[in-house]
C-alpha cells in the first residue's frame, strides 16, 4: 500500500501510516538484542562509570538509545521504503522521550553546579593557609633539589633504555607516565615502559613489561630496574589487562582520574588511580575522594576506604594517617590542584566580582613545578593578581598526597621573567631554562633553574632573585652557581650567609670520576638501531666478539665510519659483557 496525500482546499492531509508487515513485537525484540550487543561493545570501549554524577554515563545511555532508534529503522526497512518511515517514527517515541529526559537531567545537573550560582562552594573546594617563607621553607639543600624537568628526565631514561640490548628493540620509554616522587629520601622520576608497537606487544605481552627506569633528579643518573616478573597491567596493555578497564570492571560505579606510576619503599611497581567525586551540584567541583592501588605485576587492587555502619566510605584522610601509605606521593594531580587553587583565588568575593571589579582576585602563573619537602612532593606555582601579569604576589605549595595548601606572600618577578633573565645571561649558547623552582637561599626567595641545550642536556644552572630579577647568577655546577649568586647579592646590597664550603656532596657535582680505559682496534662489523629518536651504532673490532655501543649524539662522525677503519673507544675500566657502552670516541 502506498502513502496517500489528499489535498483539501490547498491543505495537505497527513501521510497515512503504512505497516511494513510482520510482528511489531518481534521487530522490537530483534532491535533490542542488536542494541544490547552494540551497548556491550561500547561499554568495553568507553568504560563509563554507572554513577549519576558521571556525564560519561549519560552520554553512554544516549548513544545506546540512538543506536536502538537506528537499528529499529533498519529492521522495519524505513530507510529503504519511505512509506514505512511514519510507522518507525511512531514506534520510537518512547526512546526519543528518554533522550529528552537525559538532556533535561544533564542540563539541570550543569545548572546545579554552575559557577555563577555556586561561586562560594568553588572558592571553598580547597583550604589554603598562609605560611611563613623564612620559617617554613627550609634553607637550601641541594641533595633534595630536582635539577631536571620532565623532558630532560625522559631523555636520560631513553638513553638508559638504549643501553640494554635485550630491551632496546622491543620497548620504549612511556614519557606520559613519568612521575616525580621521593624515593628513599631522594627526588626521582619513575618511568614506565611501553611496547614499541602492536606487533611487539603481541610478542611480549605474555611476560609483560620487564622493567622500569628510575632517574635521579639530583645526580641526573638513570637506573633500569629489572623485575623478576613483568608488569602485566598498565596503560600500555590491551583488552582486559588495560589498566583502566581492569579497575573499571573491579569498581563499576567509581569515577577515576588520570593514574600515576609509583614504586613503594621496596621498589615494587604500582599504579595509583585517584577516585574522584563531583562535590558541587551534579557535575561540578571535581575532587579526589580516595584511590585504588593496583599492583602492576599481579593486578591486585586495593581501595583506600573505611567501612562505616556496613557501608563503604572513601577516605582521603588515610593518606595522612596510615603509616603503610606514606610511600605514596601523588594522589592529587598538579592539573587538578592548579584548577582548584584558581577557583579559590577567582571566586574569593563571588562570581560577579570575578568579572567586574575583581577585588582580591588572584590566579596562578602560567606553569608549575615540583618541590621535595619533608619526604613529600609539593606542586609549586606562583600566584599573581588577575589585574597584573608582570609580577607575582606570592606562591603556593600544595602537597600532592594530602592536598595541604599554603600560600607564601612574596612580591617579585614572574617565573617567565626569571627564565628570560637566566637565558639572557647565556644568550650566546641558546640554552633554554626549565620552569623555575623557588628556593630559600639564606632567607632570600630565589628562583632556581637548569639551563638545557637543544638535546635536553643540562649544561648550566641559574639563580634569579625573586625580589630583584636583575640579580642573576649562572654556573657550570651548583657550587659555582651558588658562589656567583652570593657575590651578586652582595653587590646589590643584600647580605647573605651562605657557607658554600660546607655544601660538600650536596652540590652533587664534586663526585670522583669513574676510572676509564682506552680500547683501540680495527672496525670489523657495524650495526645500527634507532630507539626513542636516537641512533645507536654497535661496532665490533677485529679479534673480538664484543660490540661497543655508541650514540650518534656522542660522536657524530661515527656515521661515516667504515669497516677497516681504526678507532679508539673510551670505556669504563673493567667493563664486561657482549655489549659495552662507550663513554667517548677518539
Amino acid at each position: 500500500m502506498e502513502p496517500i496525500n489528499v489535498d483539501f482546499g490547498g491543505r495537505k492531509r497527513r501521510t497515512a501510516q503504512v505497516h511494513p508487515g510482520g510482528s511489531t513485537a518481534k521487530k522490537v525484540i530483534i532491535s533490542l538484542v542488536i542494541t544490547a550487543v552494540i551497548a556491550a561493545v561500547l561499554y568495553y570501549i568507553m568504560l563509563p562509570p554507572f554513577n549519576v554524577k558521571a556525564i560519561e554515563m549519560y552520554l553512554y545511555f544516549a548513544v545506546d538509545i540512538i543506536a536502538f532508534i537506528g537499528v529499529f529503522g533498519l529492521v522495519s526497512k524505513a530507510y529503504f521504503r519511505p512509506e514505512y518511515m511514519e510507522y518507525a517514527k511512531n514506534k520510537v517515541k518512547i526512546p526519543v522521550i528518554m533522550l529528552l529526559v537525559i538532556a533535561v537531567i544533564v542540563g539541570i545537573g550543569y545548572l546545579s553546579g554552575a559557577v555563577i550560582f555556586r561561586a562560594k562552594s568553588y572558592h571553598e573546594i580547597i583550604n589554603v593557609e598562609d605560611g611563613d617563607f623564612a620559617a617554613e621553607v627550609s634553607s637550601i639543600d641541594f641533595s633534595s633539589v630536582p635539577r631536571l624537568d620532565k623532558d630532560a628526565s625522559n631523555m636520560i631514561a631513553t638513553r638508559a633504555l638504549g643501553e640494554l640490548s635485550d630491551y632496546v628493540s622491543q620497548f620504549v620509554v612511556n614519557d606520559y607516565y613519568s612521575t616525580q616522587i621521593n624515593y628513599k629520601g631522594t627526588p626521582v622520576r619513575v618511568q614506565s615502559l611501553d611496547y614499541g608497537d602492536i606487533f611487539k606487544w603481541l610478542r611480549n605481552t605474555k611476560e609483560g613489561i620487564p622493567a622500569y627506569i628510575i632517574v635521579d633528579m639530583t645526580t641526573q643518573k638513570a637506573e633500569t630496574v629489572r623485575l623478576e616478573s613483568g608488569m602485566k597491567y598498565s596503560p600500555a596493555e590491551h583488552f582486559n589487562r588495560y589498566l583502566m578497564r581492569h579497575v573499571r570492571f573491579e569498581y563499576p560505579t567509581l569515577m577515576f582520574d588520570t593514574p600515576s606510576f609509583e614504586i613503594d619503599d621496596n621498589g615494587n611497581p604500582y599504579w595509583i588511580v585517584p577516585v574522584v567525586d563531583m562535590t558541587i551540584g551534579l557535575f561540578g567541583g571535581r575532587d579526589v575522594t580516595g584511590a585504588v592501588l593496583v599492583d602492576a605485576v599481579t593486578g591486585e587492587t586495593t581501595l583506600i576506604s573505611t567501612s562505616l555502619d556496613g557501608t563503604t566510605k572513601l577516605d582521603t584522610d588515610k593518606f595522612v594517617t596510615d603509616p603503610d601509605l606514606q610511600w605514596i606521593d601523588r594522589v592529587y594531580s598538579a592539573e587538578l590542584l592548579n584548577t582548584q587553587y584558581n577557583y579559590y583565588g577567582k571566586y574569593v568575593n563571588g562570581f560577579i566580582n570575578s568579572i567586574f571589579g575583581q577585588s582580591e582576585v588572584t590566579v596562578t602563573s602560567d606553569g608549575y613545578n615540583y618541590l621535595a619537602l619533608n619526604d613529600d612532593v609539593y606542586m609549586y606555582t606562583g600566584v599573581t593578581s588577575i589585574s597584573s601579569d608582570q609580577s607575582i604576589i606570592g606562591f603556593v605549595l600544595i602537597n600532592q598526597r594530602t592536598k595541604e595548601a599554603k600560600f607564601y606572600k612574596v612580591s617579585g618577578a614572574l617565573e617567565s621573567t626569571a627564565q628570560t633573565s637566566a637565558q639572557g645571561k647565556v644568550q650566546d649558547y641558546n640554552y633554554v631554562a626549565t620552569f623555575p623552582l623557588l628556593l630559600n637561599v639564606s632567607d632570600e626567595p630565589t628562583y632556581f633553574m637548569a639551563l638545557k641545550d637543544a638535546s635536553q642536556y643540562v649544561k648550566m644552572y641559574a639563580m634569579v632573585n625573586v625580589k630583584q630579577s636583575t640579580v642573576v647568577a649562572v654556573g657550570s655546577n651548583l657550587l659555582e652557581c651558588t658562589e656567583n649568586y652570593a657575590a651578586e647579592l652582595e653587590k646589590n646590597g643584600i647580605s647573605v650567609d651562605i657557607d658554600v664550603d660546607s655544601m660538600g656532596e650536596d652540590t652533587g657535582e664534586e663526585q670522583k670520576p669513574e676510572q676509564t680505559e682506552e680500547i683501540s682496534g680495527t672496525v670489523a662489523e657495524i650495526r645500527s638501531v634507532i630507539t626513542g629518536g636516537e641512533t645507536y651504532f654497535y661496532i665490533r673490532l677485529s679479534d673480538s666478539e664484543t660490540y661497543y655501543k655508541v650514540a650518534v649524539s656522542q660522536a657524530e662522525k661515527i656515521v661515516i665510519l667504515n669497516t677497516g677503519d681504526q678507532i679508539t673507544f673510551v670505556v669504563k675500566k673493567d667493563a664486561k659483557g657482549d655489549i659495552i657502552a662507550v663513554e667517548s670516541v677518539k
